[in-house]
């Protein structure tokens, strides 16, 4: 994952990505389809596969600093004040003290919401993972204990042993780690959901943002 925003340096051109190019392209359809998580939208990686560039073409550039618009190429600069980069990503540096009090208000119960479903998965994927590692463990420690007994003409047996009780676990991981996601990613979905626009909505009004922003 990237961060917000990133850009990629071709010749002459900046390379980026607008939330009109992500939602309401073709392409961007496709893009969202590839992407694991919307965190991705904004990466370097996101941004070849929309406009087809290879991995070794231009520069990746990406910055964090949203403490004056002059930190970013003119064009992004442009892009985020005219609003084009909503439900992207966003930062309080781009507020008014008063106008982040406000996106907080809203904010932090919507969090919350998130945090507990998703603090509620992540007890049982571990509520599953822990006991098959445990396993594992057992298991390697018990081929590990045979070897040292043997040595040189065991470590082919050890290795077999423990690759097919990784193997297992892995299987039975991955397996959780599914349910986890099944359960988690419409949550932050849904807090994603309720946090942009209300950024972007307070954003909207000039009004609301540090004088560099206006």
């Amino acid at each position: 994952m990237c961060e917000f925003v990133s850009w990629i340096e071709v010749k002459d051109k900046i390379l980026f990505l607008t939330a009109y190019d992500i939602f309401e392209t073709k392409q961007g359809r496709k893009l969202q389809a590839c992407c694991q998580s919307p965190d991705d939208y904004m990466g370097h990686g996101a941004i070849r596969f929309f406009y087809e560039i290879s991995s070794n073409t231009g520069i990746n550039r990406e910055c964090t600093d949203f403490s004056s618009p002059d930190n970013f190429p003119p064009e992004i600069g442009k892009a985020i004040k005219e609003g084009k980069m909503r439900g992207l990503g966003l930062s309080k540096q781009l507020l008014l003290p008063r106008a982040w009090a406000e996106y907080k208000k809203i904010e932090q119960p919507a969090l919350a919401e998130y945090e507990k479903i998703q603090q509620s998965a992540w007890a049982e994927y571990e509520k599953i993972r822990q006991p098959v590692l445990a396993e594992y463990k057992k298991i390697r420690q018990s081929a590990w204990a045979e070897y040292k007994k043997i040595r040189q003409s065991a470590w082919a047996e050890y290795e077999k042993i423990r690759q097919s009780a990784w193997a297992e676990y892995k299987k039975i991981r991955q397996s959780a780690w599914a349910e986890y996601e099944k359960i988690e990613q419409p949550a932050l979905a849904e807090y994603e959901k309720i946090r942009q626009p209300v950024f972007w909505d307070l954003f909207a009004n000039p009004k609301n943002r540090v004088k560099k922003w206006r």
